[in-house]
């Protein structure tokens, strides 16, 4: 095609010659050969440009050739063949989503101080909220999640081919938890946690044993870490040694299972040495991606989890936080590393949580609710207004929890906004006075089955998230004020 544009611009060139020639001529031939030069011309000048940007694009590709064959001699191709040209995409995109509300908003900062003053006054403007999210809809969030998913599933899959010659655990999806991934985070400073699941490696395996001291759904438990034999495998494939019952040419050469030799405490799986072999592939692994050239990756201080900041060459920014977690059955519950109250000073202790199951059930309400459903609007909503006060966003997402579960999922159209507003603040006033607030998945029939939980969950007692209530009166004095200083001011945004 090159070749072609370069004849087509000699050819151009001699009739262009052609034309100068003869001086004997007519005057409206002449004004005809000036017109059809001034074409010519034009037309030349198009092709040289089309001919400058398949040069560009041939030495592009030339480039993603070289690149290519490279990856091809390191054996990762096969791996990342897909997502070569994806990758790069997918975080500049995500990192351009995030913050051109941050810097729209710089911008009006800058622009005038009254712009902030103003701000301030209509901190609680009802109005505005609601248009700011009907502008910007779920959808918009949910891009990001799923920007943000891709991009370290790209990154735990560079992890594996790091380690999967390793007796060490398995790094398995991720899975987005928390207010952001279920739609309703607030649009301050987005920090996107996502849980990564560990499975054991060949010929080991892992043992969940669950505290007796703590309750439903906060236990802590020990994850162990016990040999199996793999003897068949490693007769009809070769591929695995069987520690359980090594060979005599195994047994002087001090091998083992690197996971129980640098990862446990004892036979048990330490979660902040888990966590730091985490930083640890992370940071080798990114290495291997292409968006490594464009952006930096700082891994921070942490010793139960991988907190990730992304920097592009904006100087944009992204807060990631993964967190390992241990898989109970076929559950939705995980045993995962997350930070637990203070006291808690045993490296071996996990700590039992409900986020995926919860980011469970919302998935499986965004199915049945209308199109333009208000409930994560309502989360919103409250979030904002609860800020600075004693009442938690988990207790209203509770509420709400409950509410999906025993009202028409149909009522929750944007037009039944008010409605709902007005059902979530009577259902918790009600909480509030009897000082009961049941966790919404422990012994709850109404749980769709679509969400999978422990038989301990489904036969447990319901747990009363208002006890402390029952217990400290200045709390509950305290708690009831404040819902009414919350009833007040949201009733007058909304006269």
């Amino acid at each position: 095609m090159a070749v072609g544009i370069v004849l087509v611009l000699a050819m151009l060139g001699i009739v262009l010659q052609a034309l100068k020639v003869s001086d004997q001529i007519d005057l409206a031939t002449q004004q005809q050969m000036q017109q059809r030069e001034e074409q010519l011309s034009q037309e030349m000048t198009q092709l040289q440009q089309q001919f400058d940007h398949m040069t560009e694009e041939l030495q592009n590709k030339l480039l993603w050739k070289d690149v290519l064959l490279v990856m091809w001699d390191m054996g990762l191709f096969g791996a990342f063949a897909g997502v070569l040209g994806l990758l790069l995409r997918l975080f500049w995109m995500a990192t351009e989503l995030d913050f051109d509300e941050s810097d729209s908003s710089g911008d009006e900062s800058s622009s005038s101080s009254e712009h902030e003053e103003e701000a301030r006054v209509n901190e609680w403007d009802l109005g505005r909220f609601l248009m700011q999210q009907m502008q910007l809809p779920e959808l918009h969030l949910a891009n990001r999640c799923q920007l943000v998913e891709a991009l370290v599933g790209d990154l735990l899959r560079a992890c594996h081919l790091i380690s999967w010659k390793t007796v060490l655990p398995r790094l398995q999806a991720c899975i987005g938890v928390g207010s952001t991934f279920e739609g309703w985070s607030s649009r301050g400073d987005t920090v996107y946690s996502l849980l990564v699941p560990l499975k054991p490696p060949t010929g080991l395996s892992f043992h969940l044993e669950l505290g007796t001291g703590g309750q439903l759904p906060a236990r802590h438990g020990r994850v162990r870490v016990e040999l199996e034999c793999v003897c068949s495998r490693q007769r009809l494939l070769g591929d695995v040694c069987c520690f359980l019952h090594p060979g005599e040419a195994e047994l002087g050469g001090n091998q083992g299972p690197f996971l129980l030799q640098y990862l446990c405490s004892h036979c048990y799986l330490d979660v902040e040495k888990t966590a730091h072999w985490l930083h640890l592939i992370v940071m080798n692994a990114w290495l291997l991606l292409p968006a490594s050239h464009h952006c930096q990756l700082t891994v921070l201080p942490s010793s139960r989890s991988c907190k990730l900041h992304l920097e592009n060459t904006a100087g944009n920014s992204l807060a990631i936080d993964m967190l390992l977690g241990v898989q109970q059955g076929d559950s939705a519950v995980f045993l995962t590393s997350q930070e637990a109250e203070a006291g808690l000073s045993s490296s071996t202790t996990w700590l039992e949580s409900c986020a995926v199951a919860e980011m469970l059930f919302f998935r499986f309400v965004a199915r049945h609710v209308p199109r333009d459903s208000c409930h994560l609007t309502c989360l919103q909503l409250f979030a904002h207004l609860l800020e600075a006060t004693a009442l938690s966003p988990y207790c209203l997402k509770t509420v709400l929890m409950h509410l999906l579960t025993v009202t028409a999922l149909s009522g929750w159209h944007r037009r039944d906004l008010l409605q709902r507003l007005d059902d979530i603040l009577h259902y918790l006033h009600r909480c509030l006075e009897e000082k009961q607030l049941h966790h919404f998945l422990l012994g709850n029939e109404r749980v769709p089955g679509e969400v999978s939980l422990p038989p301990a969950f489904q036969t447990a007692s319901p747990l009363n998230l208002f006890q402390y209530l029952a217990q400290q009166p200045d709390a509950h004095a305290q708690a009831l004020q404040q819902f009414r200083e919350l009833q007040d001011r949201l009733r007058s945004l909304l006269r």
